[in-house]
């Protein structure tokens, strides 16, 4: 029984102003103050409004915050498929460009030998394998020299005025992949 008394000591103790009121229905008739409470029930009635707008607040806040990081997740987990290939494509990009050097070579008017119709539909089908992965080739020559497309390999002097600060060569094609930048153009300038 001594131990039943304790607990309602401390509960008692333990409960707030505003539980004390509820448990008390005479407080309203001992007038506004709640005994051994200093804030009147206007006042805690006035302080619990400020506490739920302020929880309110927080919580909305939150939401907000879950939402802006569901849209940053989807938004990198969509960036990281669409970029998924990026380094098969670009191992495999020197292999892209023999078989670009070897169709110049191939097609040249005194060449010794014709550019093979196998090799070419091999070089056709290698290029559409990665065109339809998304990699899609500049073009450089004759476009003016940009530093964020272009890697200035050297200069050389224009051969005409109106490739001044355009490129004459290219010497490596730089690609994109779906509209992201993977490799830059190794370019010639004219200066």
């Amino acid at each position: 029984m001594d131990q039943d008394k304790e607990m309602e000591i401390k509960a008692e103790t333990l409960e707030t102003p505003v539980e004390n009121e509820m448990n008390n229905p005479n407080a309203e008739e001992q007038g506004d103050a709640i005994p051994g409470n200093e804030f009147s029930v206007e006042e805690q009635y006035a302080r619990l409004q400020r506490d739920y707008a302020e929880l309110q607040d927080k919580y909305i806040r939150n939401i907000a915050e879950f939402d802006n990081f569901k849209r940053r997740t989807l938004k990198e987990r969509l960036e990281l498929m669409n970029t998924a290939a990026r380094e098969t494509i670009q191992a495999l990009l020197p292999a892209l460009d023999d078989f670009d050097r070897i169709k110049a070579a191939g097609e040249l008017p005194n060449s010794p030998e014709p550019f093979g119709a196998g090799i070419k539909l091999v070089y056709n089908k290698f290029y559409h394998i990665l065109n339809a992965q998304g990699l899609e080739p500049m073009e450089s020559n004759g476009q003016p020299f940009d530093a964020e497309i272009h890697e200035a390999i050297t200069e050389i002097p224009a051969p005409s005025e109106d490739l001044k600060g355009k490129v004459i060569d290219t010497l490596e094609k730089g690609y994109k992949l779906k509209d992201k930048m993977i490799r830059y153009a190794k370019v010639v300038v004219g200066k």
